[in-house]
């Protein structure tokens, strides 16, 4: 098992403050630590699940313009698809989003190609303000909101931000657009197997904008590793103890934590 790429724990528990970090722009999409594991499944959701992981809007320059961006850092490929967000996304292991203000100023989900959603619809969320894509977060209230509007407002192209959102799952799917069977699978789990069945799922985020159309690229990189290998020593599974015991609850039942918590501690109580 490999040691995964990204360990957020480490930093504490999740909240909602946005954490946000500039990176360099060479490390935008690149490396790809997911795209052995996950392009080929990826491509064939792509294909047979259009309906469900693609959406387009109408904004043909955008979409041209990001195609662009990703196909000169990966390269083109030589399969046929019929979106040129979908022939950029089939180089990535990244899901690719496009947000663009509307009549209003409000930054709008416009366009997307979501292979791997942690527990939400693209059908029911394109087309939505940003007050429509945090509406079921707890105290994801107007200020949080704005806050979020403005730093797409300021973000200068050329510029890429990163932040990691994580969560324990159970099993190893990264096509969830429902969080339930994943609980139910968690709560009829008998504690000896917590080992082999739980897994750290960690989302690694990045927005930035496009210098000639100025929409927002939001790209998530879901990574799904055994939660055995994700605390390889004493040190690691201490941190994530002090995560996991430290979230605010609304949040922890946000995430589902609680169908959840029974299997983690009888991990942790195995690992010790």
């Amino acid at each position: 098992m490999r040691i995964p790429p990204y360990l957020p724990y480490l930093a504490g528990a999740p909240s909602l403050a946005p954490g946000l970090a500039p990176i360099d722009t060479e490390r935008w999409l690149v490396p790809d630590t997911e795209a052995a594991a996950w392009l080929p499944g990826k491509t064939v959701l792509m294909r047979t699940h259009r309906d469900i992981v693609f959406a387009d809007t109408g904004i043909p320059a955008v979409i041209e313009e990001l195609a662009g961006a990703v196909l000169a850092v990966t390269g083109m490929g030589d399969d046929i698809w019929e979106s040129p967000l979908e022939m950029a996304a089939a180089r990535v292991s990244d899901d690719l989003c496009l947000l663009m203000p509307d009549s209003n100023g409000l930054w709008t989900l416009r366009a997307a190609s979501l292979v791997a959603p942690t527990f939400w619809s693209l059908s029911e969320k394109i087309g939505q303000p940003l007050t429509g894509l945090h509406g079921p977060v707890p105290n994801a209230n107007p200020g949080l909101v704005n806050r979020i509007g403005r730093m797409f407002d300021g973000l200068r192209p050329g510029h890429v931000l990163e932040r990691f959102n994580w969560t324990v799952q159970a099993g190893s799917s990264r096509f969830t657009p429902s969080s339930e069977p994943l609980k139910a699978m968690a709560r009829a789990a008998p504690d000896d197997a917590a080992l082999e069945l739980l897994h750290l799922r960690v989302e690694r985020q990045t927005i930035s904008k496009l210098p000639e159309t100025g929409a927002v690229v939001f790209t998530i990189r879901v990574c799904i590793d055994p939660l055995r290998a994700a605390l390889p020593n004493a040190a690691h599974r201490q941190a994530f103890e002090d995560a996991w015991n430290g979230i605010d609850p609304s949040l922890a039942e946000y995430k589902g934590w609680p169908d959840h918590d029974r299997l983690v501690r009888a991990a942790l109580a195995q690992l010790a």
